[in-house]
């Protein structure tokens, strides 16, 4: 059989470069479940699920140079060629994005810039796909056994831009996850939330004020046994409260004044240069004030 120019043509493999460039970089990837992908704006600011992978790499590089170029995380080879923090569970989770449409890149042109993000794992699909991300370092395991009635959200890899760390970026990012929260029906809210540095002794006051805030028995966690570290404590006299309050992630601060609860232990993580505790949140258990604020349409704007 001869073949003709464009047959032959057709049937040489295409390089790599060629398939990504073919590809539809706006097709949506992400079934909302009948959420709808815009959950609000204020400014210039818009809230929203990602929908694409262009959505999905956009929030990848936010946290490579959230984690890895700012944070001093151990890249490998993959993440340091694209620039992006790629990890397996971006594609069975939701993705929290908030953008700005005013930023102005280096042409002078508007184009929007993703600022702010959040991922969050479902129960049904984690379980579906091996578990929870942070049964990586905790045993989860106990904690779901518990509760097998009841729903659990996982909340992780929240990020936000250097120059837009603000109230109102971390506000929207928790609107979104209230609006998901209600609409799933989650029951409980769980992550990892992390200190920066892998030095214990260098957290002692904030350990203190986190293990104020441990967990009861019912929704204790601990970390899994080759992962714990020893948690270090001064005692009372020795800390300061509202200095080594001050003295935490604002992310941490923010899921201490909605009423989380803090796992047994803590977990050192060299990759990312962190030392992590267990989030765990019950809704049922969260602040009326702060569930009153995020379900109400305009609060933020205002």
């Amino acid at each position: 059989m001869v073949m003709t120019v464009d047959q032959r043509a057709a049937a040489q493999p295409r390089s790599l470069t060629a398939k990504i460039l073919s590809f539809p970089v706006r097709k949506a990837i992400r079934d909302l479940k009948g959420l709808p992908a815009s959950l609000g704006r204020v400014g210039s600011l818009e809230l929203r699920l990602a929908t694409t992978k262009k959505d999905i790499r956009k929030a990848q590089k936010l946290r490579y140079k959230v984690f890895f170029e700012e944070g001093g995380a151990l890249g490998d080879a993959r993440s340091k060629l694209t620039g992006r923090d790629i990890d397996p569970y971006d594609r069975l989770c939701d993705h929290l994005i908030v953008v700005d449409h005013d930023f102005v890149n280096r042409f002078g042109r508007k184009k929007p810039k993703v600022v702010g993000c959040y991922r969050l794992l479902r129960q049904d699909v984690a379980e579906q796909e091996g578990g929870f991300y942070s049964a990586q370092e905790f045993d989860v395991a106990p904690l779901l056994a518990r509760h097998s009635d009841k729903r659990f959200l996982e909340l992780g890899r929240s990020c936000v831009h250097k120059d837009w760390r603000s109230k109102k970026v971390l506000e929207l990012l928790w609107r979104g996850i209230w609006t998901y929260v209600r609409h799933h029906r989650v029951d409980v809210m769980i992550g990892c939330a992390s200190l920066p540095g892998t030095q214990l002794s260098h957290h002692a006051g904030a350990l203190r004020v986190l293990a104020d805030a441990r967990a009861d028995q019912e929704w204790s966690v601990e970390a899994l046994p080759h992962r714990r570290a020893a948690w270090v404590e001064r005692p009372e006299a020795e800390t300061d409260p509202r200095r080594a309050f001050a003295s935490l992630p604002p992310l941490l601060k923010g899921y201490l004044r909605t009423g989380a609860s803090i796992g047994a232990d803590a977990v050192v993580d060299h990759q990312f240069g962190t030392t992590d505790v267990f989030i765990v949140m019950p809704v049922a258990q969260i602040d009326a004030r702060y569930i009153s604020y995020f379900s109400t349409p305009g609060a933020l704007a205002a």
